[in-house]
């Protein structure tokens, strides 16, 4: 990553202060666990509760009703934090990054605000509060990912990296937990995490382009805050070749200007979503997700159960689970050294249709690694035994940060640039269809199992198990884009990403 000195600070600045962002605002509502917890000492929606039927000094109150009703703000936030991701992309590819970053920063601002305003007897406040953090979060992460383009081959890398620290930004409803018991007032912290909406407007203004970075990069590109005279220092070393001169890297998040004529045309977004590799591609996350949302979701109940109500084993668990998923932002990168091995060797990576078909190889065992950790992580989450959920936790946070990681870096590789947004929005909003299941789950558990998750997560496990089929299916289509290739004699020489439709994927 050669360049002037000037050009690897401003873009070592843009992928920390990316990274910062993305790990301490854009997925908090996943540590809803542990914010719960203090909206329950508050006694939020605490008039849910019922009296035991048989009176007595062993016996506490029934709160199912409230459980619910805290499951239910987060069914409908976790929905809206994948279903408006695909609004909120064709706004990213239609007006650019400022646009779409100062809506969501709104949003953000809006949420934080809502809750710090929110009191026991307007816990309804929650369920729009939520909604705003999550649209905000995806929307502030959607224009984060696209700085992989200024690291040529470790894109990848820098997607998955972003992707985990979404997930460890889970953490800081932890952090607010921990400062509530040491006396804070969740009003303090809520109008503390409002004020921060001034870092995010700074960081728009100075440190990110007002459309979108593209690639590779145009000689003299600059972005953000202008460094007069200093133009030239933000090219990478994948710029600086002699001119016509392909370069060695995969498929751009963002369009690559028009190198000449003579280039096949684009695939269509509407050939794209009708192919089998984003349909089984969207199973993939789909029921991932929901097994992911479902034990977040209905953690706190459970743990409450398996510690008997003890709340100072059931505290201990919640901060057990908040901090790993700290490590999130250190799992994600895995999958990306998994998605980027075939360019470590010592021959280059191949040009055109045989270079889109390496990325594609090396996909599928991203994808199949995926699923056999959700796979363990559901078997885990299935026992009924206090410890065994400290494995739980890890599992967990391994495969989630495996699962949203791999879900852009894989979008970004089987399909055009020009259509990342909208795919990557229409594969989360359909996902989001399928979460809202959550709900008559934990209706399902509350009611006729009697509180007992026990076969509704056996029949999560047998879910889990069909997105087994999206790395098959991803290996079968390397098979037929290999026979053509080889029955072609010459790879395709057009950019990767940009192959003709009768290489589109059916």
């Amino acid at each position: 990553m050669a360049g002037g000195g000037a050009g690897v600070a401003k873009r070592l600045g843009t992928l920390v202060s990316g990274l910062l962002e993305c790990g301490a605002f854009c997925g908090v509502i996943f540590g809803w666990a542990s914010l719960v917890f203090v909206l329950k000492d508050l006694r939020y929606f605490q008039d849910l509760c019922q009296p035991p039927a048989t009176p007595g000094h062993n016996h506490t109150d029934d709160c199912s009703g409230q459980d619910e009703q805290f499951s239910l703000v987060f069914t409908i936030g976790s929905f809206m934090n994948n279903f408006m991701t695909f609004p909120m992309g064709f706004i990213f590819d239609r007006f650019g990054t400022a646009v779409a970053r100062l809506i969501a920063i709104s949003l953000y601002t809006g949420g934080t605000l809502l809750v710090a305003f929110s009191t026991p007897e307007l816990a309804v406040l929650l369920f729009p509060a939520m909604s705003m953090l999550s649209v905000g979060g995806i929307l502030l992460i959607l224009t984060n990912m696209q700085v992989g383009n200024l690291f040529g081959k470790y894109r990848s890398i820098v997607i998955t990296l972003y992707n985990g620290a979404f997930d460890s930004s889970s953490a800081i409803f932890l952090i607010i937990k921990v400062l509530y018991e040491r006396g804070l007032s969740l009003r303090a912290m809520f109008l503390f995490m409002a004020s921060c909406s001034a870092w995010h407007l700074l960081r728009t203004f100075f440190l990110m382009p007002r459309t979108r970075i593209p690639y590779p990069l145009p000689p003299a590109y600059d972005y953000g805050l202008r460094c007069p005279g200093r133009s030239q220092s933000y090219r990478t070393y994948e710029e600086k070749r002699p001119p016509g001169e392909p370069g060695p890297e995969e498929t751009p998040l963002e369009p690559a200007a028009p190198r000449g004529t003579g280039e096949p045309p684009d695939v269509p977004f509407g050939a794209c979503v009708r192919s089998g590799l984003f349909a089984w591609h969207v199973a993939w996350l789909s029921v991932m997700q929901l097994r992911h949302y479902l034990f977040i979701g209905t953690l706190n109940p459970l743990l409450h159960q398996l510690a008997r109500g003890d709340p100072r084993l059931v505290s201990t668990y919640t901060n057990a689970f908040a901090f790993t998923q700290l490590c999130g932002v250190l799992c994600a990168p895995w999958n990306g050294l998994i998605l980027d091995r075939h360019k470590r060797g010592k021959d280059p990576r191949p040009e055109g249709a045989l270079g889109t078909l390496a990325d594609l190889r090396a996909s599928v065992l991203s994808l199949a690694v995926t699923v056999t950790q959700c796979v363990l992580f559901s078997v885990c989450a299935a026992v009924p035994v206090l410890p065994v959920q400290f494995v739980t936790f890890v599992l967990q946070v391994l495969s989630r940060s495996f699962l949203y990681g791999g879900n852009a870096a894989f979008l970004a590789i089987a399909f055009p640039p020009q259509h990342f947004g909208k795919l990557y929005g229409l594969a989360m909003a359909l996902s989001a269809l399928v979460a809202l299941l959550q709900y008559p789950c934990v209706a399902l558990v509350r009611g006729p199992l009697h509180g007992d998750p026990f076969y509704v997560n056996l029949g999560l496990i047998a879910v889990v198990l069909v997105a087994f089929i999206s790395p098959v299916v991803v290996a079968r289509e390397c098979r037929r884009r290999a026979k053509e290739l080889g029955a072609a004699g010459t790879p395709l020489a057009a950019p990767p990403g940009a192959e003709p439709s009768a290489e589109t994927p059916h």
